[in-house]
């Protein structure tokens, strides 16, 4: 055992001593050591209740013979953070959430990992730290909240953000909007809808880290702790087994993932984060393995925010393993930690709502929920979630109105300077202009609210799982990296073609180059975590990770 390295042999008595003081006998002494990272916080509603789930965990390790140790991680909440200065240091979490596991669980040399985390950039975070570390891993995500109600309606978060918009158009008061916002967010979990947080769990069980029916299963539903009591059987059986992260996180695995990803047409975040962790795994991924998968996997589940269902309906509905059986014959059987394989998970579910979760024979689109671009404007490739764009604006071209910023992009919209055919075009808020790719729901939502039906928007930043309609993001390379949405002019005109997959600038190259002997990047004054970040995060296409 790893852990001997701590435990064994007379050398090893002063750090027996050390563990000893947290109260551990001799017999567990010959046990296996448990490291269990958790992103309990008082201050995401995706992790308050995340104590709870711990420790079912640990007694689920103890049964199963194994000690456990539980530590903490930071995690931030995006919807918080979202609108302000304090989006940018949302995706350099997930670096630090790697390294923070990587640190703990290396120093202490815990024989395994169980992590136990919910929220956009915690749950890739985590997966990275385990692809990276290597040990027996398994990950139990905290599940989602319960749908708000509001005037006998279902509401979510994305409801409150279009409401701004609504309350700028004079279509709603401000003491109508108190009562949304009052009433849309019902207690503890991750956001309803298939946003990032969401997504990213449903990719963790697809991939096969996390126990079947782990995704999709609400927080406050006891199912969730009945599962983390037996992931912490579960992990000390891997340890026997030297079932190891690096025999589950494979190419194939994470084709089933991009695979389940393109059934419910998921967050565009998750191309960020599947590419990190196929960095970590040391698994070839590319934007053209999404390109491939989504022409062939067809969307069937019309999730929020581009559909009507919540995660607690995908959940009655059979969850991620009735996703599975529906889309069976375009995935790879891989192992998963429960130790069956995705096609015995497949095989063995037994009621799925196709009114909810259609077979491919009756798809709510032929090919996937998200689409990968190229073209003039982005050269190395930006993602939308196509999913969520109405069929009228699948093609579109217009002029492009310019922002060096979201904030200047959000004045704009809110103050009616925006009009229907434009191309809003935010720029500077890539991995190293922005820095971090701050999301963007406050201005796709704003546009939403305002009732606008044929504006576009195009960034090198990124956009929130409950961003819809026709928005595009990740552009790459981004400005801050000399790309060409940085030439960029106010009235250009820029196409976008869904169906061909293009994005285009309609420019001649002879005047981008004259453009480019006179550009310089805008710069920002930066310091501790975002100076660091800015100056090491690698682009878009290929996970925006550290370099």
């Amino acid at each position: 055992m790893r852990s001997d390295d701590v435990k064994s042999s007379y050398t090893r008595a002063p750090n027996r001593a050390l563990i000893r003081s947290l109260g551990i006998s001799d017999k567990e002494m010959e046990k296996p050591f448990v490291g269990i990272a958790n992103s309990w916080n008082t201050i995401v509603p995706g992790h308050t209740h995340l104590r709870m789930v711990a420790e079912r965990v640990r007694e689920g390790i103890a049964a199963g013979g194994g000690v456990a140790f539980e530590f903490n991680t930071i995690g931030i909440c995006d919807g918080i953070a979202m609108g302000h200065e304090g989006m940018r240091y949302s995706l350099a979490s997930r670096e630090n959430i790697a390294d923070s596991v990587e640190l703990m669980i290396q120093a202490h040399r815990f024989d395994a990992l169980v992590c136990i985390c919910t929220c956009d950039k915690i749950v890739p975070g985590m997966l990275m730290a385990a692809a990276r570390c290597n040990i027996p891993a398994i990950v139990i995500t905290g599940g989602n909240m319960l749908p708000g109600h509001y005037k006998g309606c279902e509401i979510s978060l994305t409801d409150v953000f279009e409401a701004v918009g609504k309350v700028a158009a004079k279509k709603m008061t401000e003491e109508e909007l108190h009562e949304l916002e009052s009433a849309a967010m019902p207690g503890c979990g991750s956001c309803q809808g298939l946003y990032t947080a969401n997504t990213m769990a449903c990719m963790t069980e697809a991939m096969g880290m996390s126990l079947p029916g782990c995704a999709a299963i609400p927080a406050v539903d006891t199912a969730k702790l009945r599962l983390a009591y037996e992931s912490g059987t579960r992990i000390v059986e891997m340890i026997r087994e030297n079932l190891r992260p690096s025999d589950i996180i494979t190419k194939d695995s994470l084709k089933n993932a991009i695979a389940v990803d393109m059934a419910l047409g998921g967050s565009t975040n998750t191309v960020l984060h599947l590419m990190a962790i196929a960095q970590e795994a040391g698994v070839p991924l590319s934007l053209e393995d999404f390109t491939r998968i989504g022409e062939t996997v067809p969307h069937i589940c019309s999730m929020q925010p581009g559909g009507p269902h919540s995660m607690q309906t995908l959940y009655h509905s059979g969850g991620i393993p009735a996703v599975l059986k529906q889309i069976r014959d375009h995935l790879d059987d891989c192992m998963t930690v429960s130790g069956k394989s995705i096609y015995e998970i497949a095989d063995g579910v037994g009621y799925i709502d196709e009114t909810v979760i259609r077979s491919t024979k009756n798809p709510v689109h032929s090919a996937g929920g998200l689409k990968i671009l190229k073209g003039t404007l982005a050269p190395n490739g930006a993602v939308i979630k196509s999913a969520a764009v109405s069929s009228a604006m699948w093609r579109h071209e217009g002029p492009a109105r310019v922002f060096d910023g979201e904030n200047e992009a959000m004045d704009a919209i809110l103050t009616g300077k925006i009009i229907e055919g434009d191309v809003i075009v935010i720029r500077y808020e890539g991995p190293r202009g922005g820095p971090g790719m701050p999301e963007m729901l406050a201005p796709t939502s704003a546009l939403m609210g305002l009732g606008y039906s044929r504006v576009a928007l195009v960034t090198d930043g990124r956009f929130s799982g409950g961003t819809r309609g026709p928005c595009i993001g990740h552009v790459a390379p981004e400005a801050r990296a000399g790309g060409p949405i940085g030439l960029v002019h106010e009235g250009d005109r820029i196409s976008i073609d869904l169906f061909e997959r293009r994005l285009d600038l309609l420019v001649d190259e002879s005047e981008l180059a004259e453009r480019r002997k006179v550009w310089a990047p805008k710069e920002r004054e930066l310091k501790g975590v975002l100076a660091r970040y800015a100056r090491y995060a690698g682009q878009a296409d290929i996970g925006a990770v550290m370099e």
